[in-house]
């Protein structure tokens, strides 16, 4: 509760001064019921039970888990009837993606805590639901009070825990580290993920959870020297290629020209 309630109410602070430059306040009231669906399927829940979990399941197995998220919400979108289902060929390129994924964080899934492994496949369904919301019911709300009203909603919850179970004392590091999850991985990417649901739709944005993977390998390689195998070889074009083919537009079809008419 601490790790979340530290994580949402900087990121809200830092955001809501531009929320309320931007005003059209009362026009956000309006979607305060799909906004608060929003925050508990994106941050309120799932945040908590990620933190959690991962205490218990490797960090190769949560990926794979939190990999999924692409395909429950094309699932979804093709139960609901969204504009942003798939066709054969984004279907392969989903597959392919998760692949990669596979491939990239290896299956060292060491030992499976079946509770842990309920709280990951509830986290992957609330992700996967997230975008469905934005695009079905947001796509008009002003961005910037949906997102600072989600994680102040959120920080608010958690902020009794927070004062019960606030460590006694927290390193350099660890400050540091959580500052960073707040400002840069929180209140920065938040507004951008509204706008790239709005671009691409719902189930092509949530492909980001196939490059985060390749993204955190490639920053162990780079900063922490770790090794660069065989699996992470293989794995990085698998899941270029497959993020390339899973967001691919259809093909729109030309119009035929008229045809001219004879000259009299």
């Amino acid at each position: 509760p601490a790790l979340v309630f530290l994580r949402t109410a900087p990121a809200a602070l830092l955001l809501l001064p531009w929320a309320l430059r931007q005003g059209n306040f009362r026009t956000a009231l309006k979607y305060w019921p799909w906004v608060l669906a929003f925050t508990l399927s994106e941050t309120t829940v799932p945040w908590l039970l990620l933190a959690h979990a991962e205490q218990r399941i490797s960090s190769s197995l949560a990926g794979l888990l939190i990999a999924t998220v692409p395909l429950l919400a094309a699932v979804l979108c093709w139960l609901i009837g969204h504009d942003d289902r798939l066709d054969l060929r984004r279907v392969v390129g989903l597959v392919i993606g998760f692949g990669g994924v596979a491939a990239l964080v290896g299956l060292d899934i060491g030992h499976i805590d079946p509770w842990a492994l309920g709280e990951m496949l509830v986290v992957a369904c609330s992700y996967a639901l997230a975008p469905v919301i934005v695009s079905r019911r947001l796509s008009d709300a002003p961005t910037l009070w949906v997102v600072s009203a989600s994680l102040g909603f959120t920080a608010l919850v958690y902020a009794p825990l927070t004062l019960t179970q606030f460590p006694s004392s927290i390193s350099t590091a660890g400050a540091t580290a959580v500052a960073l999850l707040a400002l840069v991985c929180t209140a920065l990417p938040f507004p951008l993920f509204f706008a790239l649901i709005r671009e691409v739709g719902p189930t092509r944005s949530t492909v980001i959870t196939y490059v985060n993977p390749a993204v955190a390998v490639l920053a162990g390689v780079i900063v922490l020297s770790e090794p660069f195998t065989a699996g992470m070889a293989v794995g990085f074009p698998l899941v270029l290629v497959g993020s390339l083919l899973g967001t691919a537009r259809r093909p729109t079809a030309v119009p035929a020209p008229l045809p001219r008419k004879a000259d009299t």
